[in-house]
């Protein structure tokens, strides 16, 4: 063997592991590049919501206390579901890629059932606030005889609102998926398990901007 022919052999060694190489590493499909700049125009929608929200709670001197208002209890088990969901969907998606059709298709469910259960707390907390006379625009609002600042509700269901518009799509993105993943389409190997892995990121960015939401309106 030439000296050449040895040194390659040798260097083929060195970075030989022995486990294979994944044929997709670094390698990004159009569909994950058009959903990454999706999440991010996206993110600077709700960054210019709690950002406005911030100023305005900061400069308003009657602006009231959220645990005063607010079921904060509840609405951090509607977090701890939302979050256990986006724990679901990571098993989802490691479902497909293993071609495990039964597991997609339980962990799938698991992930949409999260998502209407976070709504259906939604929806009765601002059947709630509406009850005591927390609209999204009054001219006067008293809080135990008080005047209060009369955007609070018209930020918080704006913020909420948006968000939870942003869960029931992928409620629905999810439903979409789920009657396709019946079929078998997303456990034929390779990347067919790419349309969850999109559903997948947008629903840990659904997530991820609830944990903002809720720290910044509920808890500060």
């Amino acid at each position: 063997m030439s000296t050449a022919h040895a040194a390659a052999a040798d260097a083929h060694d060195e970075h030989d592991t022995g486990v294979p190489e994944d044929e997709h590493f670094g390698k990004a499909t159009g569909g994950k590049i058009a959903m990454w700049m999706f999440i991010a125009q996206d993110g600077m929608s709700f960054g210019g919501l709690l950002l406005a929200y911030g100023i305005l709670r900061i400069f308003s001197p009657d602006w009231p206390q959220p645990d005063r208002i607010l079921g904060i209890g509840l609405t951090a088990f509607a977090t701890f579901v939302l979050i256990c969901s986006s724990l679901s969907m990571v098993m989802a998606v490691e479902a497909a890629k293993e071609r495990n059709q039964s597991g997609l298709m339980k962990w799938l469910w698991v992930t949409i059932a999260g998502g209407a259960t976070f709504l259906g707390i939604q929806y009765y907390e601002y059947s709630h606030l509406l009850h005591q006379g927390i609209g999204l625009a009054e001219t006067t609002y008293t809080l135990d005889g008080e005047v209060v600042n009369n955007l609070f509700g018209t930020t918080f269901y704006a913020v909420t609102g948006f968000h939870g518009l942003h869960v029931l799509s992928g409620v629905i993105y999810l439903l979409c998926i789920a009657k396709k993943a019946g079929t078998g389409a997303y456990t034929k190997g390779g990347i067919s398990y790419s349309p969850v892995e999109l559903v997948g990121l947008f629903w840990h960015f659904v997530d991820l901007v609830w944990i903002l939401v809720f720290t910044f309106i509920y808890l500060l």
